[in-house]
C-alpha cells in the first residue's frame, strides 16, 4: 500500500514537472498541456495551489493568457488555469495582480470578443473579491473589460456570465474609493436596465446600487437615471424575491427623500398601492417596515431637503388624497390576497390605517 502511494505521489511530482517546465519554456501545445496539468493539479488538490504558485506558474500563465495566437485553446486553459489557483487562495490573487493581470487586461481586450470575455468573467470575479478584504485594486481595467457585455446589443443571457459580472462589480463596490469610476463609467444606468430581468443577477445588481448610494455621486446618479423609480417599483412587485424587495425599497427611500419630482413619478406609476400591499402582506419584516415609512412619507411630505414649499403643499395633499382612494380600493383585496398571513400582520395594517388618517 506504501509503495502505491509512493508511486502515485511520484508520479505527480513528475507531472508537476513537466507542466512547469512546459508552462515556462515549451511551445504553445506544451503550454496548452501544461495549462490543463495545473488546472488539474489544482482542482483536485488545495495543498498544491501554493506549491505551484512557488514554482513561478503564475506570471506564466497570464502572459500565456495575454500572448495566445489562437484566441482559442490557449487562452482558455490560462485562464480556468489561474481560476483553480485563485480559488480559497488570497495569496495566489495578490500573486495575479502583482503579475500585472490587470494591467494587461486592455491589451487582451483588444484581442478577444465577447464571448472570449464572457469565459474570463469568472477569473475577474474571483480577483475582485480582493476588495472585499480592502485589498487596492485598480478598478478602471475590470470596468473597461466587462462592461461592455452589459452594453452589448446582445448582452449574455446565460445567468451564470451575467451573475459573475454583477458580483464583480458588487465586490468592486465595497471600496468607496471606486464609487466615482464605477458611476463614470455608466454602470448605474447597465445595473439598473439588468434588474428588469428576473434572474439571480438582480441581487448583486441592486446591492452594487445600494452601496453606490453611500456616496453623493452615486445618489445623484441613480436619482437622475431615467428608469428610477419605474425599475425599483417593478422590483417591489416580485414577492418571491424579498431580498430583492429590501434593495428596491431601500433605493426608493433614498431617491424620495431627495426629490419632488421622483416622489410624484413614484405616484403616478403605482407606488402606493405596491407599497400599502408590501407593508401588509410582505415576505421580510424589514420590507414591510421599509414600506410603511414610505407611505408616511407620501402622505405627509416629511422631507427636510425638499425645496419649493408651494409644491411640496399641492404634492402632498395629492399623495395624501391618492393614498386615502388607495386604501379604501385596495384593502381587501390585499388582505383576501395575503389569506393565512392576515392576523399576522395586523400590527401592519393598523400601521397603515394611522398613516391615512386624517
Amino acid at each position: 500500500m506504501k509503495k502505491a502511494e509512493t508511486a502515485a505521489e511520484e508520479e505527480e511530482y513528475m507531472a508537476i514537472r513537466r507542466a512547469v517546465k512546459g508552462l515556462h519554456f515549451g511551445r504553445w501545445e506544451e503550454k496548452e498541456a501544461a495549462a490543463a496539468t495545473i488546472r488539474d493539479l489544482a482542482k483536485r488538490d488545495a495543498s498544491k495551489k501554493r506549491a505551484l504558485a512557488e514554482l513561478g506558474v503564475i506570471p506564466s500563465l497570464v502572459s500565456m493568457l495575454v500572448e495566445a495566437k489562437d484566441g482559442g485553446a490557449c487562452r482558455s486553459l490560462a485562464s480556468e488555469a489561474l481560476v483553480e489557483l485563485a480559488n480559497g487562495s488570497f495569496t495566489n490573487k495578490v500573486l495575479m495582480v502583482d503579475s500585472g493581470l490587470l494591467t494587461k487586461l486592455p491589451q487582451l481586450h483588444s484581442k478577444t470578443n465577447l464571448s472570449t470575455i464572457q469565459s474570463l468573467t469568472p477569473l475577474l470575479h474571483s480577483i475582485s473579491s480582493l476588495a472585499k478584504a480592502q485589498f487596492p485594486i485598480n478598478s478602471l481595467p475590470i470596468l473597461s473589460f466587462l462592461l461592455p457585455l452589459l452594453r452589448s446589443p446582445s448582452p449574455p443571457t446565460d445567468t451564470t456570465t451575467l451573475t459573475s459580472t454583477t458580483t464583480t462589480l458588487y465586490n468592486l463596490s465595497t471600496q468607496l474609493d471606486n464609487s466615482k469610476s464605477i458611476i463614470s463609467a455608466g454602470a448605474v444606468h447597465l445595473l439598473l436596465n439588468l434588474c428588469f430581468l428576473q434572474t439571480k443577477a438582480t441581487e448583486p445588481g441592486l446591492a452594487t446600487l445600494a452601496n453606490l448610494a453611500l456616496t453623493e455621486e452615486g445618489k445623484r446618479a441613480i436619482e437622475e437615471d431615467s428608469l428610477v423609480p419605474e425599475v425599483l417599483v417593478a422590483v417591489m412587485a416580485r414577492d418571491e424575491e424579498p431580498k430583492c424587495q429590501e434593495l428596491a425599497a431601500y433605493l426608493l427611500m433614498v431617491v424620495a427623500r431627495r426629490s419632488v419630482e421622483k416622489r410624484r413619478r413614484m405616484v403616478e406609476v403605482g407606488v402606493v398601492e405596491m407599497l400599502m400591499e408590501v407593508g401588509l402582506i410582505g415576505r421580510s419584516r424589514l420590507v414591510r417596515e421599509r414600506a410603511i415609512r414610505m407611505l408616511g412619507w407620501l402622505k405627509d411630505g416629511r422631507n427636510g431637503e425638499m425645496e419649493e414649499e408651494g409644491y411640496v403643499k399641492s404634492c402632498r395633499r395629492e399623495i395624501r388624497c391618492m393614498v386615502k382612494q388607495s386604501l379604501d380600493r385596495n384593502m381587501e383585496s390585499i388582505l383576501r390576497r395575503g389569506g393565512g398571513k392576515k392576523k399576522k400582520n395586523t400590527k401592519n395594517c393598523s400601521d397603515l390605517k394611522l398613516f391615512v388618517a386624517d
